[in-house]
């Protein structure tokens, strides 16, 4: 008899020991497991931010951050589309087949209204600004480069489309984010939308 009491106090003690370990790690775990998630600034940066496009004058460029990285607007003029074509001959991806872009982006004006640009101002050699180089009297570099973004610190070109030229060190073309029309004068980067504008 003394033997049954001695295994059922056993049985009892494991229970409770186990018991107490078990909930001793979900003490444990429950802050390890929380610091995996991202903080509310973390995603706050990472959300989808609203542009007013409202006040961009045609041949403007506007500039605002998302998640750390420059967004370029660029509001093109007819005779900043017309220079589109002119480059293709000097385009190392003319149809952006190597590059970073939605589906509705695969176009020459790789955007969903070719009046407005959007794209990411990160050069793709390695991660510079390029400078926007719009007006006839910037466009002196070389004189096959109608103009567009240009990267000073390798000498990257790239066409109004962010077309990357040839013979330049950066691989690829500028990339553009997703990006939607909330309205006529509203823009939301960082979220894609099935429909096109």
């Amino acid at each position: 008899m003394a033997e049954e009491v001695d295994g059922g106090r056993r049985r009892l003690l494991t229970a409770a020991t186990s018991l107490t370990g078990a909930v001793g790690i979900a003490f444990v775990a429950t802050p390890f497991l929380a610091s995996w998630k991202p903080s509310a600034r973390a995603k706050a940066l990472g959300a989808p931010i609203e542009i007013d496009i409202g006040k961009l004058e045609p041949g403007a460029m506007l500039k605002v951050e998302w998640r750390g990285k420059p967004v370029w607007v660029v509001r093109r003029t007819p005779e900043m589309l017309k220079q589109l074509d002119l480059a293709k001959p000097f385009l190392l991806d003319p149809a952006s087949d190597g590059s970073s872009q939605p589906d509705y982006a695969k176009n020459p004006a790789r955007a969903r209204k070719p009046e407005y640009f959007v794209v990411l101002g990160v050069c793709t050699h390695l991660g510079c600004s390029p400078l926007p180089k719009f007006a006839p009297a910037d466009v002196t570099i070389s004189s096959d480069w109608p103009g567009g973004f240009y990267c000073p610190c390798h000498g990257s070109k790239f066409d109004l489309s962010g077309r990357v030229f040839k013979g330049v060190p950066a691989p690829a073309n500028l990339a553009v984010p997703q990006y939607t029309f909330l309205s006529d004068t509203r823009i939301l980067v960082g979220a894609d939308s099935a429909q096109s504008a």
